[in-house]
């Protein structure tokens, strides 16, 4: 990647004080371009965050594929999933991040089915990666035991008996997540083409899964990522972002005694939460919890163009699709809107949250552009853009590195 800057937001926060002292953390993005990068955050001081934060590039490398997507970090190995377009298989590939400098190096790099494009750690110890495989309407997982030895474990790949309601997204199953529920027993993964959620029970111990009673979902509707969230009383609660009719379905989960679960429809809501009509094209993308008291549900949708936000190259504005963040009542379940917020600029594809929720990373696929947001965890609501950088090509995935080596 041949980065162009970094260029930071001028308006000082009109929802959060912050006192952060100066400071600075490792992240990492990819870019379709072919390209994953190192980026270093450098965050002002108190009030000066906003106006001597920046965010530059300090490693890239181009060894993880020619469209590189998913990353996952676990301690100094960061895994990179190469969604490879038009080739018969993605690969999974594997490096270590040196400390201090973010530099990457490739230990290992192995195929997998068509199109991966999220990934999960699980097992006991943390051996295992699963992996939603959306080209290739698959899952598989791989050991990491050594990550310089990756080992393939188990695959499936699914059919469709006929196109779903919407045969232009789903000719064929399109697995687009995967995630563990709250007990680690269960591998989830969103199939946007069948719509259904998929769920495998897992052996922690041997690391192999197998297929357990589904979730059908509205017909139509492409559940593209899901998210778990812990209620009072021993409840557990389950959200499903769904990419082409642009909702969100709340459930609560039931553990049966014959190691299956069970869903009970709490809601079913626009990804706004509320009865207006989105701009034609509009897709839902992602859906994260940030914990706190209450927890809140942050959601990203694309293609709108309907909020603004300033410019970063000179005066004025540009055109922003939306991060709408909902708090969760732990009794019930329920959600409630709390704020819709400038994403910073079009397609929202990804974003991410530091440890301590006090800021968001978000990839602007169609802008070609990283930024980060401030965020309060106490009331949930986002502030001002604090720092950005463009990178060339489509930026899809940002993730915080954090670990202390």
């Amino acid at each position: 990647m041949r980065s162009h800057g970094a260029r930071v937001a001028t308006a000082l926060a009109a929802l959060l004080t912050l006192t952060t002292t100066t400071s600075a953390s490792l992240v990492h993005i990819t870019s379709y371009a072919g390209t994953l990068t190192t980026l270093s955050l450098t965050l002002g001081t108190g009030s000066e965050i906003t106006t001597q934060s920046t965010l530059q590039s300090v490693a890239a490398t181009t060894e993880c594929g020619t469209n590189p997507g998913w990353l996952t970090l676990v301690g100094d190995i960061l895994y990179c999933l190469d969604e490879g377009f038009g080739k018969p298989n993605g690969t999974l590939a594997s490096f270590r991040v040196a400390p201090n400098n973010g530099q990457l190096t490739l230990l290992n790099k192995v195929p997998t089915i068509a199109g991966p494009v999220s990934a999960v750690v699980f097992g006991a110890g943390g051996r295992g990666l699963a992996i939603a495989d959306y080209q290739g309407s698959g899952i598989n997982t791989f050991s990491i035991a050594d990550p310089t030895t990756l080992t393939p474990l188990q695959s499936d790949v699914f059919r469709l008996s006929r196109p779903g309601t919407n045969p232009q997204r789903q000719d064929a199953p399109h697995p687009h997540q995967a995630i563990l529920d709250p007990t680690g027993a269960f591998l989830i993964v969103p199939d946007l083409g069948a719509d259904l959620i998929r769920i495998f029970a897992l052996n922690s111990t041997t690391l192999a899964y197998r297929a357990v009673t589904a979730l059908a979902t509205a017909p139509g509707s492409g559940p593209r990522h899901a998210a778990f969230v812990p209620g009072t009383g021993g409840k557990t609660f389950f959200y499903v972002i769904n990419e082409l009719d642009n909702t969100l379905v709340g459930y609560d989960v039931i553990y049966n005694v014959n190691s299956t679960l069970s869903f009970r429809q709490l809601f079913r809501t626009s990804t706004h939460g509320d009865a207006s009509t989105r701009p034609s094209g509009t897709t839902a993308a992602e859906i994260l919890v940030a914990p706190g008291n209450p927890p809140f549900l942050i959601l990203s949708s694309r293609f709108e163009r309907t909020l603004s936000a300033p410019s970063f190259n000179s005066s004025g504005s540009i055109p922003s699709d939306p991060l709408i963040t909902f708090s969760v009542d732990v009794t019930t379940g329920m959600v409630a809107h709390r704020q819709t917020r400038a994403a910073g600029g079009v397609n929202p594809r990804h974003f991410s949250l530091n440890k301590d929720g006090t800021l968001v990373g978000v990839g602007l696929q169609s802008d070609g552009r990283a930024v980060v947001i401030q965020r309060d965890p106490g009331s949930g609501l986002l502030g001002e853009i604090i720092a950005d950088v463009e990178v060339e090509g489509e930026v899809n995935c940002f993730v915080w590195d954090e670990e202390e080596r």
